[in-house]
């Protein structure tokens, strides 16, 4: 029960990721958001989920998973509705912000609920290559439920359908779970919070910016240095005045930890605009409705599970590092595949099949990096540490996707006559995109090597 639990819950979180992907053209035109802002629906959750999974970690740690846990779900329930009923953009945004907290705090509960029951070994593997698949796989089954929920009712389904899972999960929890907490006083650190979200919100918002002025616009350059000087200023809290840190600095000194989420944030910079581009290409260049452009994406959930189902047989006999060097050259060569694609290009070669190879990377990557990022970890630190974990994948798909959107959409405008984008213009602008992205899983590899040589 706790195993479905924690994949349930996880499972929830990252559909909310990749649900809305399909359903952006609908909202779009439904609510008037510009091309340049569109991006904030997704942004919006994914940053907060990111700068708060550190809190969210450590408020389970000191409060007990199964209170935090539920806690969560009441949260990103509630603004699941708020979002559904928007009526304009600032309100859906803002309601995707709330969700990304009520995610913070169900996330790291979910690993650490696995990590506090089974111990190092097989079992523990298990459970974290089943938590890891029904967690891959969550990007590929959004897409699909996003596109067959906008194409037959309407784009806030997206977010209504949330409201019965998280009611079912609410119940389930209170009747199974079991209080765990860690011992210590229950302080939490909110100004580092607090102050870690607004410097990712300030370096994606800069970023985002360079699609309209250049760099060394002020525009750009206010937003980038204060983003830094408030990533310094997180650290001093922690370090110095915050009297229980969000993070005890400490444990970034194992290989493991520090290693797993590198490549974490790394690979993540590039999976997360699989979903979105991918979803652009087929509804905008190949002209999919959105339930065609949902189901387009069966191929990808299969091979996400597949992946992570392999990997957590095979992380025993050849260790985290094999594996996720396996997994980047497999989304390696189909994200660089995915780039070859045209305003006419056949579907199955061009976005089936490199889609298998990608998927197949995200697959085999996800069990030996939470492994990795997990193991040698005190109970005590646990929920931090899973929340370290997960920041590290939102915050590199957050940033990727910014980066990444800025670089489309400044090729998109280069290469638009007077009329709007022409399809040549998009793809273009979709290509350079997952040019970038394969470099940074081709970083993400390297950064496989900071890993220590062991077996899990």
């Amino acid at each position: 029960m706790i195993v479905t639990l924690a994949c349930l819950g996880q499972f929830m979180v990252l559909l909310d990721v990749s649900i809305v992907n399909v359903a952006l053209p609908s909202i779009q035109e439904g609510l008037g958001f510009t091309p340049a802002d569109l991006q904030w629906v997704v942004n919006a959750y994914t940053l907060t989920f990111a700068g708060f999974l550190l809190l969210g970690g450590r408020a389970g740690d000191l409060f007990g998973r199964k209170r935090v846990y539920i806690a969560g779900i009441a949260l990103f329930t509630l603004a699941s509705l708020a979002g559904g009923l928007a009526t304009d953009p600032g309100v859906l945004v803002a309601a995707r912000a709330l969700q990304g907290v009520g995610a913070a705090a169900l996330s790291p509960a979910t690993l650490a609920l696995l990590t506090t029951t089974f111990p190092e070994g097989p079992r523990r593997t298990a459970a974290l290559g089943l938590w890891s698949a029904v967690a891959g796989g969550a990007g590929a089954v959004g897409s699909i439920s996003g596109g067959v929920l906008t194409g037959y009712l309407s784009w806030r389904w997206v977010l209504l359908v949330n409201i019965p899972i998280g009611i079912g999960l609410i119940i389930a929890s209170a009747r199974a779970l079991q209080e765990r907490r860690g011992d210590g006083p229950r302080r939490l650190d909110v100004a580092g919070a607090i102050t870690v979200t607004l410097a990712l919100m300030a370096l994606v918002y800069g970023i985002v910016s360079t699609a309209n002025y250049g760099w060394g616009d002020a525009r750009v350059l206010v937003p980038l240095i204060a983003g830094v000087a408030l990533l310094g200023l997180f650290v001093a809290i922690e370090t110095r005045f915050a009297a229980v840190p969000l993070i005890r600095l400490g444990v970034l000194r194992s290989r493991s930890v520090t290693g797993g989420n590198l490549v974490g944030l790394l690979m993540n910079a590039a999976f997360l605009s699989m979903w979105y581009f991918v979803s652009l290409y087929l509804q905008d260049v190949l002209h999919f409705s959105p339930v065609k452009a949902g189901l387009a994406f069966l191929p990808h959930t299969v091979m996400v599970m597949v992946g992570a189902r392999l990997s957590s047989r095979l992380v025993h006999r050849l260790g985290h590092r094999p594996l996720i060097l396996a997994g980047a050259l497999s989304a390696f060569a189909g994200f660089v595949w995915q780039a070859q694609m045209t305003p006419h290009s056949d579907f199955l070669l061009m976005v089936v099949l490199p889609g298998i190879l990608m998927s197949l990377g995200v697959g085999l990557v996800f069990t030996p990096v939470a492994a990795a990022a997990t193991s040698g970890v005190a109970p005590a630190d646990a929920g931090v540490v899973s929340g370290l974990l997960n920041t590290s994948r939102q915050m590199g798909g957050a940033l990727g996707l910014a980066v990444l959107t800025t670089l489309s959409t400044a090729r998109i405008h280069a290469e638009s006559t007077g009329t709007g984008p022409t399809a040549g213009a998009m793809v273009s602008g979709y290509s350079l995109a997952f040019v970038v992205a394969a470099a940074f899983v081709a970083a993400g590899a390297i950064s496989a090597l900071v890993l220590p040589r062991h077996r899990n």
